[in-house]
């Protein structure tokens, strides 16, 4: 089974309850065809469109994310064709990124040479003249 994310477009001239009945329907398209609904998204809401389509300038937008074997997509966009509430849909393949490269193998770190410190002469010299006087 594959993830796929959903976004589709719904006429804001529907009243909500039957608007929530219309994305209950979505769903249940999906889980007719063997798939699980995931996550549906409707925090996006009420927004203004980027273009006019059905000379409509808002559409209320929907995201649904669902796990479903291949040919459920095509069945699940054939009736959102269908319906003329829906102003726009589209489904996109979630792809789990497998990468090729081998990861770098982990170097050792060195340990930082301790900086050893000579011994410090702490003799007093005498000066040269006194040396000759005290033998």
């Amino acid at each position: 089974m594959n993830r796929y994310e959903m976004t589709y477009i719904i006429d804001v001239s529907l009243e909500e309850a039957a608007r929530k009945e219309l994305i209950e329907r979505v769903n249940g398209f999906i889980t007719a065809g063997g798939g699980t609904v995931e996550k549906v998204d409707e925090t996006w809401g009420k927004r203004r469109l980027a273009y006019t389509i059905n000379h409509k300038n808002e559409g209320y937008y929907v995201l649904v994310n669902y796990e479903a074997p291949v040919e459920v997509p095509a069945e699940v966009e054939r009736n959102l064709r269908i319906n003329d509430s829906v102003l726009r849909y589209m489904t996109i393949k979630l792809v789990d990124k497998k990468s090729k490269v081998k990861p770098r193998p982990v170097r050792p770190v060195a340990p930082a040479p301790v900086a050893e410190e000579a011994p410090v002469a702490v003799e007093a010299e005498a000066p040269v003249g006194e040396e000759a006087a005290a033998e």
